[in-house]
């Protein structure tokens, strides 16, 4: 899914545009959720949507925890409505103890390191050079944040 429905389509069967969230969950096997905080965002994924994945999907969150109704999550694993997911993050990072995040089962939790690899600190410190050539040769700097989109 992006904004637009546009995208590269080389290693994907179809690309739905956001608003077509509904129309794409029913099929997935896995979701997916890679996207930023915004007011569009927000509480993304919740009960309704939950409801409209097929039964034993997996649901996948490395975007924000404010994108995931977590109770919802928690309650679709206990029935079985899911059949598993996965949380590098969270509302509350960590979650607290008594969260029910922990027991829930099926449920494999990471602490906010899904952006990390091996290559991470070559690719910041490239696109840093290449910001700050921009930035000292008077050229239009990329990977800028767009606040009208609030990424």
């Amino acid at each position: 899914m992006t904004r637009s429905g546009a995208g590269d389509r080389t290693h994907v069967e179809r690309i739905f545009a956001a608003v077509q969230l509904h129309e794409a969950l029913p099929d997935a096997d896995y979701v997916l959720i890679c996207a930023p905080e915004t007011a569009e965002t927000k509480h993304l994924i919740g009960a309704a949507e939950v409801s409209k994945m097929k039964r034993g999907a997996r649901l996948i969150n490395v975007g924000r925890g404010s994108l995931l109704d977590e109770a919802v999550l928690v309650k679709a694993l206990e029935s079985g409505a899911l059949g598993g997911a996965a949380l590098d993050v969270a509302r509350t990072e960590p979650p607290p103890a008594e969260s029910p995040l922990w027991k829930a089962p099926n449920l494999f939790i990471t602490p906010h390191t899904s952006g990390v690899s091996d290559r991470l600190w070559d690719r910041q410190a490239a696109i840093l050079m290449e910001l700050l050539e921009s930035w000292f040769d008077g050229r239009e700097l990329f990977n800028r944040v767009d606040f009208a989109r609030g990424y």
